[in-house]
């Protein structure tokens, strides 16, 4: 599927692709909702319809995954309030394995979430997933997000990985194909985000919905660290 001996850098997103976008999800559609609607005394449905419909007005921006926006917008303590659901929080089935044969293999393996610095945080508190890698940003950090071209270039200024050499991953369509408009050759989709919905499926990328697959491949192709 992919070939692992042009491969030295691998761009990971969190949510969906190490993480089960499941907590996420739970909290935006389903618990969130519900504490705004206690908040501002308002049906549940009306709640989630509003919170809802302001999802779609930003999605794609810095704002729609910044928890102090959200904390502004609802006068609601966001960063608390995801905590009450942090249990859900929790690594891909197949993460691990995969995570792990990447470092072993010699490669450099950096996150690029999209996430709030504070909910990347809660993650890697909930999860200890900082171990995997050599580098971790949120692109809150750069004032661009990862839909946008302006983001890759300040992250190739800062990071310095190779385009060709770059393997890229997320289970964001918008996003894949921000990054491939940026020239990275290796692009790899995640069809299975959430482990409580259905599979994606893609017809623009080379796609998986267990990195397991992928184990023998990476080990069998280390790099050099000269």
């Amino acid at each position: 599927m992919l070939n692992w001996s042009e491969i030295s850098t691998v761009l990971l997103d969190m949510d969906g692709t190490i993480l089960d976008l499941h907590f996420d999800t739970h909290f935006w559609l389903e618990h969130f909702p519900v504490r705004y609607s206690q908040q501002h005394n308002i049906s549940v449905a009306e709640a989630r319809a509003k919170l809802v419909g302001h999802y779609h007005e930003i999605a794609g921006s810095i704002e729609w995954y910044c928890l102090d926006y959200w904390s502004e917008f609802t006068a609601m303590p966001i960063a608390e309030i995801k905590r009450e659901v942090q249990h859900l929080i929790q690594l891909r089935e197949d993460a691990d394995e995969f995570l792990t044969a990447l470092k072993q293999s010699g490669r450099a393996v950096i996150l690029v979430t999209n996430a709030h610095p504070d909910a990347l945080s809660l993650k890697i508190e909930r999860t200890q997933l900082d171990k995997y890698f050599d580098e971790l940003y949120s692109t809150h950090e750069f004032g661009a997000v990862k839909e946008s071209q302006i983001l890759w270039q300040k992250l190739q200024a800062k990071q310095g990985f190779e385009l060709d050499k770059t393997l890229f991953v997320d289970d964001s369509l918008p996003v894949l194909r921000s990054a491939q408009k940026y020239g990275i050759k290796h692009i790899l989709a995640v069809e299975n985000p959430d482990s409580q919905k259905p599979a994606n499926s893609f017809t623009d990328f080379q796609s998986i919905s267990d990195y397991r697959l992928l184990t023998q491949d990476i080990l069998a192709n280390p790099i050099s660290n000269e």
